[in-house]
């Protein structure tokens, strides 16, 4: 089948839900209101409250949301066949994953900025807002240790985007000063730091960049076994482990930075030009799809799968979630976008919209990785042959796993060189495209978790934690510890299946929080309810399959993780039927919805 096809269909699917479904729900649902003064102006502060256009902040948000999630879970899902992972992008962004973002955002907003977790006490009660807050730290935890791994093994495999990932933020800092010290527009200044970009990502190629090998670290028993014995082999993998824990830890030393900042010096500024980006490699990859005319070489539904190898059933849900659902995407709309939402309108641009925009770049993650990489397996060996590099790729889910970033950069490239893009450029476009993302994610999660932090500081009054600085730091070390506690950062994309679940764990409980809001305003609440019921279902029954995997492979850092994920999971579902109970017969502690003129 042609690549076109998902292309179209993907495409019509989600101008759909934009155009019909996102009015029904702003206009019926949440009844947004022109007037309403948004947090962002009510406590305006220079530092994390500031009105912003509506399209940079569409901007931060997209590009916050989108990270390297809706390419590496596709990516991963493919081993399944691309019909599960197509159907589950294009329903699961339309019916529940742009109605959780817009919904995150809106309620935020609506309650003075407000993060979820925050909004949880009001709702379930003061219980259940810490079992929800130490969700999200479990969540915020595995996002910054799973990306950062992702970013430090695209920066060894292709040094070529070194430089113009780091440029690109000397740039940023540079549009944002323009922007908010000077008062000039941002149109011109972040296109000028597109093509500052491209620049640097085409003298990339000629410019690798690689550290030095400061850590000097010897071959495990492990690297010694699978090198037969060769000494020289099992030293090169442990060179590459010492490379890897080197970028772990420049990644979380510049995230301390970066999180602490003032929002318009870098994460604004960065995002807007990241969301140009985003645009740009959406219509390469577009026009690569219409000029080559790929076949999807992938089976629609692959029932060859080896023998130990888990089945799509429910694991398909959890594997794909940022690019359909994700609950990572709540804590952005409730814990940074809504406090730069300057009109109440916005939100169905930024939230709904932005959602719909990272489906439709998990929509090309499929494309890229079940046409585009066939055909650079193929090209020296035939098409018979590439099918069977292809099978060997996604030999298990391990490999499909550990070999998701590749197929999506090399897929990219063979696109991209369709148009008239050099291949060995495109590849580095294609590195830069998802460690950009990857690394916008990593320091608004950590941001965030420093939000998370100091809540829980004020919860149980340890004033130090509520610091800025420290609560920074204690995000950074743990992340840290987490992400080089797994074979020195090389195990790091084992925790992908416990990350997914978590996200949609989170997503699912934010969904729950809104439908009884929208009960008590009696509201159609099936709008969130039923992706709310879907989801917990099979995030409940993925994560005891994935628990009853890490015990039988004795994985136990991320088995006792997700014991204590599971047993926070239980709870809050108690808490959460109470709550549901209590709403059903009248009484909860929520306050009532403010006056549109409230706060003037």
């Amino acid at each position: 089948m042609s690549a076109i096809v998902l292309l179209v269909v993907g495409v019509l699917a989600f101008l759909t839900g934009v155009l019909i479904y996102s009015r029904f729900i702003a206009g019926k649902v949440f009844k947004l209101d022109p007037e309403f003064v948004t947090p962002a102006h009510e406590f305006r502060d220079g530092v994390d409250y500031v009105p912003t256009n509506k399209h940079v902040l569409f901007g931060h948000h997209f590009t916050s949301v989108a990270g390297a999630a809706p390419i590496v879970g596709p990516a991963i899902a493919v081993i399944w066949g691309w019909l599960p992972a197509f159907l589950w992008v294009v329903f699961g962004t339309v019916f529940a994953g742009a109605v959780h973002d817009f919904a995150a955002l809106w309620i935020s907003n609506r309650h003075k900025g407000r993060s979820i977790g925050t909004l949880t006490e009001s709702i379930l009660g003061k219980r259940a807002r810490v079992l929800f807050l130490l969700i999200i730290f479990f969540l915020l935890l595995m996002v910054n240790a799973v990306f950062a791994v992702i970013i430090a093994n695209l920066f060894m495999a292709n040094p070529g985007a070194v430089m113009p990932v780091w440029g690109s933020l000397v740039v940023a800092l540079i549009v944002g000063f323009l922007i908010y010290r000077t008062g000039a527009g941002i149109l011109i200044p972040s296109l000028g730091a597109l093509a500052t970009l491209y620049v640097m990502i085409w003298f990339g190629q000629d410019v690798p960049l690689a550290l030095p090998d400061f850590i000097g670290f010897g071959p495990t028993e492990a690297q010694l076994a699978a090198a037969g014995g060769d000494a020289s082999v099992a030293a090169e993998a442990a060179r590459a482990d010492g490379q890897r824990v080197g970028w772990i830890v420049i990644l979380f030393a510049y995230t301390f930075i970066a999180s602490v900042l003032p929002v318009w010096l870098l994460l604004q500024p960065r995002d807007y030009v990241n969301g140009h980006q985003l645009f740009v490699a959406l219509a390469i990859i577009g026009a690569g799809v219409i000029v080559v005319n790929p076949e999807v070489v992938a089976p629609a539904v692959n029932s060859a799968l080896p023998v130990g190898d888990p089945s799509w059933f429910p694991l398909l849900f959890i594997t794909i979630a940022c690019g359909a659902i994700s609950g990572f995407h709540g804590l952005v709309g409730s814990g940074t976008s809504s406090k730069q939402l300057s009109r109440e309108t916005d939100a169905r641009y930024v939230g709904y919209g932005g959602a719909i925009g990272e489906g439709t770049l998990a929509v090309t993650s499929i494309i890229a990785c079940t046409a585009g990489f066939a055909i650079y397996l193929s090209r020296d060996v035939g098409a018979v042959q590439g099918l069977a590099l292809w099978q060997q790729h996604y030999g298990s889910f391990e490999a499909a796993t550990s070999g998701a970033t590749a197929a999506f950069v090399n897929g990219v490239g063979v696109l991209a060189s369709g148009i008239g893009i050099p291949e060995s450029v495109a590849v580095i476009f294609a590195s830069v495209v998802v460690i950009s993302f990857a690394a916008t994610t990593l320091d608004t999660a950590i941001r965030l978790q420093r939000y998370i932090i100091a809540e829980l500081g004020v919860e149980y009054n340890i004033k130090p934690v509520q610091n800025r600085w420290i609560a920074t730091a204690i995000a950074v070390v743990s992340c840290g510890l987490l992400a080089l506690g797994l074979d020195r950062g090389a195990g790091g994309m084992r925790i992908w299946p416990l990350f997914g679940t978590t996200n949609q764990l989170l997503a699912g409980l934010t969904l729950l929080i809104v439908s009884l809001y929208l009960m008590r305003q009696k509201r159609p609440f099936w709008v969130t309810m039923i992706p709310m019921t879907f989801l917990l279902f099979m995030t409940t029954w993925a994560m005891i399959i994935n628990l009853q995997r890490f015990a039988g492979t004795n994985q136990t850092m991320l088995l006792v993780l997700g014991a204590a994920i599971f047993v926070l999971e239980i709870w809050l579902l108690f808490e959460g039927a109470a709550a549901i109970k209590r709403v059903r017969a009248g009484a909860t502690g929520l306050a009532p919805e403010p006056a549109p003129d409230e706060g003037t």
